[in-house]
């Protein structure tokens, strides 16, 4: 089984969750990190809010916050996890950012 991440702030991935939950069929191991509550404008150190260790087959990213989401494309580059990060403008070399 396949292992799909969604990380998302405060509910911002719930309807493509909701989707990937219904038309799925079971198909995928689904994890959600959502992060919650008010954040900085800059976040230098985004270490308290995302895991020291991505384990997964795809990587979904909802994530608001552009430093969160800049942090999160680089772990998953490293480790060599597919992330989609969908209508970002995310430099990170090797993640998919198609427009929504």
């Amino acid at each position: 089984m396949q292992t799909i991440w969604v990380f998302e702030q405060e509910g911002s991935g719930e309807d493509k969750i909701r989707g990937i939950r219904r038309h799925g069929g079971g198909r995928f191991d689904l994890k959600v990190h959502d992060i919650t509550g008010a954040l900085p404008p800059v976040l230098d150190d985004t270490s308290p809010y995302l895991p020291e260790d991505i384990d997964a087959d795809l990587v979904l990213d909802f994530l608001k916050h552009p430093d969160l989401s800049e942090d999160l494309a680089r772990m998953c580059v490293e480790k060599g996890v597919p992330i989609i990060a969908s209508g970002k403008k995310c430099t990170v070399k090797g993640v998919e950012c198609p427009p929504t």
